[in-house]
Formats: structure tokens, sequence, C-alpha cells
């Protein structure tokens, strides 16, 4: 059986990428430091203690889940931005596009974008989650282009015991028409403020937790093509409001962008300006072509 790798916080980008190239899934130790891991439960957990458990078995009965992070934890942002995962999915997930306007030939690099953020607490006694495919939110046909990437940070000790994911290493290279079995998956095992990167396109899912008083949290950010629709609706999930408090990368990563040629504008311009202050609705248009 395949076992999952585990890299130190020191690996490079281009190390997570072979490593995710050729399993699916990898770990990395120690990408979130303790305190930011603890300002991050401080602003979560009334959240995730208010919140009943799934009323489906796919997302849980004994699982209590909140979204929208980054419009409840502005620590969290330290989750969005960490290199590993954002250097992972720009060399994995940006596209580049050539095509005509009139006589000029033009070249577009896509950018990329959030895709959607959820706190995931499982707790003891919740049975296993089905194996799946992150991806099939985007419809994708496999194998194929990967169309997101995303990060499961651990906020709690992941152990086979406590309900740590289950990772089918190789199984992003599978088509559709393979059933993915639980006997293939193995728990990614890894200490607080480590994450396991991964592919949309690789089969995982919630473990069994069979401890009688410890939960297992874990934080999942994804990151996808920026031309796709996000799988979480960031403007419902983070206001203008909250939106203007982080930073300008953080905004174009939550939607507040456009994915040359014309793709996200408002007004047929940068939506960008929108947060700093300018809500004219009767701008010159702009050419969002290369330049």
């Amino acid at each position: 059986m395949a076992e999952l790798t585990t890299l130190p916080g020191s690996a490079t980008v281009d190390d997570v990428v072979e490593v995710l190239e050729r399993d699916g899934g990898v770990i990395v130790a120690d990408l979130i430091s303790p305190e930011v891991m603890d300002k991050i439960w401080n602003e979560l957990s009334p959240y995730l203690e208010a919140t009943p458990g799934g009323s489906g078995e796919f997302v849980g009965r004994q699982t209590r889940r909140t979204s929208g992070i980054m419009g409840k934890s502005p620590s969290s942002a330290a989750l969005l931005t960490e290199p590993h995962l954002l250097g992972a999915a720009e060399k994995l997930l940006r596209s580049t596009t050539r095509y005509f306007v009139g006589d000029e030939h033009h070249e577009s690099e896509g950018s990329v974008q959030l895709s959607a953020t959820q706190a995931i607490y499982i707790g003891p006694g919740q049975k296993a989650q089905a194996l799946h495919r992150d991806d099939m939110v985007h419809h994708r046909t496999h194998p194929g282009p990967e169309s997101q990437v995303q990060t499961l940070y651990a906020g709690t000790n992941y152990t086979a015991a406590n309900g740590a994911t289950m990772v089918v290493p190789g199984s992003h290279r599978w088509d559709d028409d393979r059933r993915p079995d639980p006997s293939e998956a193995v728990p990614a095992e890894m200490t607080r403020g480590s994450g396991l990167i991964h592919l949309g396109s690789v089969f995982h899912g919630g473990g069994t937790n069979i401890t009688t008083a410890e939960s297992r949290l874990a934080i999942s950010v994804s990151i996808c093509r920026g031309y796709l629709r996000q799988e979480e609706n960031q403007f419902l999930a983070v206001p203008a409001e909250v939106a203007q408090s982080y930073p300008e990368q953080v905004q174009r990563l939550l939607g507040w962008n456009v994915n040359i040629p014309f793709c996200g504008w408002f007004e047929m311009g940068d939506p960008h300006v929108l947060l700093e202050g300018d809500l004219s609705n009767t701008r010159s248009a702009t050419d969002l072509l290369p330049r």
C-alpha cells in the first residue's frame, strides 16, 4: 500500500509539487506557528461551539462545520497566503492561452483565486466519510488538467484514532470509472500546524473517530483557477467591508480581481476599485487585455 510522504517545513515549492504530481497529496510539517493557530482557534471556536452536527452522512452527524473562514477569522489570512500552498497552486493551476483580437496575437496567463474555506471539527464516534474528489464541483473529467489545490491544516494533532483524513495516494491519475476502495486509503497523520496539501483530483475523506473524548480540527483552504466559479461564494462569505481590512493580495485572491482577458470585471474594469472607494458605475470601459 502506498504511503503519504511528509516533508519538512523547509521544503521548497518545487519539492511539494514533485510529490503532488506523483502521489496527489503530501504532508508538510509545521506550516503554521502555534501562536497563529491559537489565534485562529480563538476566532473560530465560538462558531464551532454554536453549530450543530451535520444533517447527512456525507457531511457527518458528529461533525461540526463552519465556513466563510475569511469573514470570521482575520488571522486565517495566513492560511490563504501560506507559501507552499499558494506556490504549488500557482505552478499547477496557472495556464497560458493564445488568441487573436483582430490582427494582434495575444498571450495571457491565468490567475488563481480562493475557492472555499471551512473548519471541520470531527467529534468522537464519527464514522468515516465516503471517499471522494473535491474537484467534482467543477465537473472535471479524469485524468486531465487540475482545477484546484488545497490544504487541510491540522488545528489539532491528526491521528488515525481521532479521524485523520484518509487519502488514496496515486488516485489523481485514475479515470472516472475506477471506484475507490477504503482499503487503499492511508491516514494523513500529522502534528498541529502541519498541513496536508492535495490535488482536487485525489480521493480522500474524513476518517473514523474511535476516541471517546477527542475531536479533530481541520481548516480547509482550497484554491482554484481564476476563471472558474468559486465553490464558496466569497462575496457573501466575506462582505466588502471585511475584505477592505485585508492586504491587496488577499483581496484579489478573494475574487476582487480580473482574470485576463475579461473575466470577473465590474463595469468592464478592475473590481478592486470598489474596495478602494470608487463606487462609480459610469466609468470608462477598459481594454482588459495583456499589456
